[in-house]
């Protein structure tokens, strides 16, 4: 399957690559009832010989439905899980072999975990940090400030965690794994269960992050926005195996995937449907649903919606209008159906 798919990505050029994976490997052994009192033992393997290459200052997107192999990559690549076969290597460190050395280079944020300590401020757990990484003074001071200017947290530094929203407690969590200015930061589901405001925030601050500092950032998630405004690099991987490596315009086009305009109209209309060339420069649009004055009409992913929100507020009596994007299981469903 990944050699149908797989591409080349702007870290994979020659052996400089500031994280490397070659043929990495990562199985489970799990037991099992198979009857009332016998357990079998079966082999999981959770990552399947995935090599790539990530290069200093590249923000990449590593994506795949639940149970792909993608949060186990992760925990690989910071050492809290050893590679049960292949070669690994973060900037020139074995992160299993020297994991405290690698800790002080890597900052690591968990989606559906908190590094921050549940019944203390948020400025004690900094302070913490402060001294668990012994970073100097005046960095600590410049790196906390910064973060707290740029994620919005001045009016949460002296609230307990647990007070905190999920938003709030995110934005922290990632503002303590870059307080030791580390050279990689991997987030695993940064914005998942966030706001539209808070995930506006984050992307922001990931964007400053990368440009300004040249941070090299790998990013899972299930929200194919994350990656559309921050990636220009993308990664699909599923049942372990690397499927795809290149753009996310790429990915969309191998995919065939489609985004939704639910569209809702004064009054019931016959389903709207637009070819390119009547389309004044838009690409296709074709009725998936309609139910009364809502309609639910798919266009290619890759194509822009604007000319299509325009066209449709021209003609029609547009009452309210959202796009809905792909999930990412959506996509690489398309990619097996299509593959040769």
């Amino acid at each position: 399957m990944s050699d149908g798919f797989t591409q080349e990505g702007t870290g994979m050029g020659g052996d400089g690559g500031f994280i490397t994976l070659d043929g990495v490997e990562k199985v489970f052994q799990v037991r099992r009832k198979a009857g009332l009192l016998r357990r079998e033992r079966r082999e999981v393997r959770a990552v399947d010989g995935i090599s790539f290459r990530v290069a200093r200052g590249e923000m990449v997107g590593y994506i795949g439905p639940n149970g792909a192999g993608k949060s186990t990559t992760i925990k690989m690549l910071t050492g809290i899980l050893t590679p049960s076969g292949g070669r690994l290597r973060v900037a020139g460190i074995d992160p299993s072999r020297e994991r405290t050395r690698l800790a002080h280079r890597i900052g690591v944020v968990f989606g559906q975990r908190t590094t921050l300590w549940w019944d203390l401020p948020l400025r004690d757990s900094y302070r913490l940090m402060h001294r668990m990484y012994r970073i100097p003074d005046r960095r600590y001071r410049e790196n906390l400030d910064r973060c707290v200017e740029l994620l919005d947290l001045g009016e949460l530094l002296d609230v307990p965690v647990r007070q905190l929203s999920l938003g709030q407690r995110m934005r922290g969590d990632i503002a303590a794994a870059l307080l030791h200015d580390p050279e990689v930061l991997y987030l695993d589901e940064p914005t998942i269960g966030l706001d539209v405001i808070s995930k506006a925030k984050v992307r922001q601050f990931l964007k400053e992050l990368n440009t300004e500092r040249g941070t090299t950032v790998l990013l899972t998630t299930h929200d194919l926005t994350d990656i559309e405004q921050l990636c220009g690099r993308v990664m699909v991987i599923d049942h372990g195996r690397l499927m795809y490596d290149g753009s996310p315009a790429g990915l969309h086009e191998v995919g065939e995937s489609e985004r939704m305009l639910v569209v809702d109209l004064e009054s019931e209309f016959p389903p709207i449907v637009l070819e390119p060339e009547a389309a004044g420069g838009a690409p296709a649009l074709r009725a998936v649903k309609v139910e009364g004055p809502r309609q639910w009409l798919a266009f290619p992913a890759a194509a822009s919606a604007a000319p299509l929100v325009a066209r449709i507020a021209a003609d029609y009596p547009l009452v309210d209008l959202s796009v809905r994007e792909p999930d990412i299981e959506a996509v690489i469903a398309r990619m097996y159906e299509s593959a040769p």
